[in-house]
């Protein structure tokens, strides 16, 4: 689950201190909320598709009160960031690889259910089932007041979509984005699943998101900077002639959903240096145009402002003293 750099208006997305220009376009409560104050000229990318509309979210689902709680399940308050990062034990690493191999069942399986028809209300309720049923709590929910247990972004949805009653249809893609929180620590992984046959440009697309997340992983190790993820990101970006979206990033993760340090996917020159011992998510969102971003009134879902598809993918890196693991793979 992304980080975001902006503060919404009521502080459910995480704040951090960026140039104007790196910000979500982000209306304030009231008359208009959700519609860009000054429309920003684009391309237009519907071809036709109609375009998604926010449609009543059923109440949360119960955990079972013997699993395990992250700190924020109960009150939905949103916790600060860690700015440390998250450096692992040999015993924590353990109890990390269990969460981050649970991410990756729950998330293949959700998959399997991405077909025309299916409601993303079901795939929630399918995630968090599975969840549950592991011993483990659905890390997205009441996030913030999150309402569900698993994020749905569907075509021009680059991340945070509130599953609901809308039906997949053929030509669809879909980014499930899973966070399981097991024996106290989060694994966290997404992938983009085409719902029947996509078009030439949706395939494209998610290709090339793919390629750029395995590019990105390939330069991690001991000492190397973070920035090089957002060249490598950048690189495939330009090669597709694609777009990468700024202002959704990855962070660290581990006993804490959201740390240290910010994984930016464009070229940026980040400080930080990767850690033997480090775990922490790279999650590129590539879009067909522009990356200006519209937040729809529910304060989560992001879309693109011209109808532009996107996609995202996402694993935990661990950084290792040869190199990398992969942690979310079943």
């Amino acid at each position: 689950m992304s980080r975001c750099l902006l503060s919404s208006s009521n502080q459910r997305l995480i704040a951090a201190a960026r140039p104007a220009s790196q910000r979500c376009v982000h209306v304030a409560a009231g008359k208009g909320f959700g519609i860009l104050k000054s429309p920003i000229k684009s391309k237009n990318y519907w071809n036709g598709r109609e375009p998604l509309k926010m449609l009543p979210v059923t109440p949360m689902r119960p955990v079972p009160p013997e699993i395990k709680r992250p700190p924020y399940a109960d009150s939905g308050k949103l916790p600060s960031v860690d700015r440390r990062p998250q450096v692992h034990t040999p015993e924590g690493l353990v109890k990390m690889r269990a969460a981050c191999k649970l991410a990756a069942e729950v998330l293949n399986y959700a998959g399997t259910l991405v077909r025309p028809g299916v409601t993303t209300e079901e795939i929630d309720r399918a995630v968090h089932d599975m969840t549950v049923a592991r011993g483990a709590y659905p890390s997205p929910l009441n996030y913030g007041k999150f309402p569900k247990s698993v994020c749905t972004s569907v075509n021009e949805v680059m991340c945070h979509g509130i599953p609901d009653g809308r039906p997949l249809q053929e030509g669809d893609i879909i980014n499930i984005d899973v966070t399981v929180y097991l024996n106290g620590y989060h694994g966290d992984t997404s992938r983009t699943f085409y719902v029947g046959k996509p078009s030439a440009n949706a395939q494209r697309l998610v290709e090339a998101t793919e390629e750029a997340l395995q590019a990105a992983i390939k330069l991690c190790g001991p000492g190397v900077p973070v920035s090089a993820i957002g060249a490598a990101c950048a690189d495939v970006a330009a090669k597709h002639k694609l777009t990468v979206v700024r202002d959704f990033i990855g962070h660290g993760v581990g006993t804490v959903f959201h740390a240290a340090p910010e994984v930016l996917h464009h070229r940026n020159t980040q400080p930080d240096k990767m850690q033997v011992n480090q775990t922490f998510t790279i999650e590129p969102i590539f879009v067909e145009g522009s990356n200006k971003v519209k937040m729809w009134k529910d304060d989560w879902t992001a879309t693109t402002i011209d109808g532009g598809l996107a996609a995202q993918c996402e694993h935990t890196i661990l950084i290792t003293p040869n190199g990398h693991e992969i942690l979310t793979v079943a």
